[in-house]
């Protein structure tokens, strides 16, 4: 059985004081996928950059301070590529591709449609330019592993206030159409797909207090391509894991890698 972790940290090195290393000790996962690191690797401490057991890889923005993505892996991969191969995307640190031969992993540190949603055709553009890479991979037949933070909650259940938020970033209908066109096209929601309960969220707003009322959005998502579903065993949200606004996620599925 493989365990995959998906954790947007909201910095890498806030949460190393607060204990990462020894929550990544115990939880021992097979693959810790980071988003929002916000930390090129010359700044980490080498217990971050070579945890025992683990080999770490690292995409980070160009812009200090800001984005980013890295994986924590037990066994190596066969490859990995840094990016889309896009540059306006890639240099701001936001995706990781690993290829493990029985599946490839997209680590993705999706944009957020910014204040006044003022970078929501930034993020659209790249909703749409992921779909293309992921969609000539499943071409080839490849089983696909998405998670990372995808700044989007999908449907009303999926975020605790939906009527107050339609006209905002992270529920907009164009972004939520999209996390839809997705679905339709062959990449199932791990965690909806074994629980429909409302009342599941992984983002609490910091200035609002909202963690302690549980007043979330669901948008830190595990996807995998529907060739993968008959090895899909569990997903779930580990929302007592502190030291950021999101929490973990997880996904078992049962592959050996």
């Amino acid at each position: 059985m493989l365990n995959l972790l998906s954790w947007n940290v909201n910095g890498i090195r806030a949460v190393e004081k607060k204990g990462f290393l020894e929550w990544l000790e115990k939880t021992a996962p097979d693959i810790l996928c980071l988003q929002e690191t916000k930390a090129e690797p010359g700044q980490l401490s080498q217990n971050l950059l070579a945890p025992k057991g683990y080999k770490t890889f690292w995409s980070s923005a160009e812009k200090k301070g800001y984005s980013g993505v890295g994986v924590f892996t037990k066994k190596e991969p066969l490859k990995v590529e840094v990016g889309l191969g896009i540059k306006e995307f890639d240099s701001e640190g936001r995706t990781l591709i690993l290829d493990y031969d029985k599946f490839i992993l997209l680590n993705v540190y999706f944009p957020n449609g910014g204040a006044g949603n003022k970078r929501v055709p930034f993020k659209m553009k790249f909703y749409e330019a992921f779909l293309k890479k992921i969609n000539s991979l499943k071409a080839k037949g490849k089983r696909i592993i998405i998670c990372g933070d995808v700044n989007t909650a999908h449907e009303e259940i999926d975020l605790a206030r939906p009527k107050e938020n339609v006209k905002n970033t992270g529920f907009l209908p164009e972004e939520r159409a999209w996390v839809s066109k997705l679905i339709q096209g062959g990449y199932v929601d791990t965690f909806r797909h074994l629980n429909k309960e409302k009342g599941h969220y992984t983002w609490w707003d910091y200035k609002t207090g909202a963690r302690a009322r549980d007043i979330g959005w669901r948008i830190d998502y595990f996807f995998i391509s529907e060739n993968l579903l008959s090895f899909l065993r569990n997903a779930d949200i580990i929302k007592e894991v502190m030291g950021s606004d999101h929490c973990p996620i997880s996904l078992n599925i049962d592959i050996k890698l």
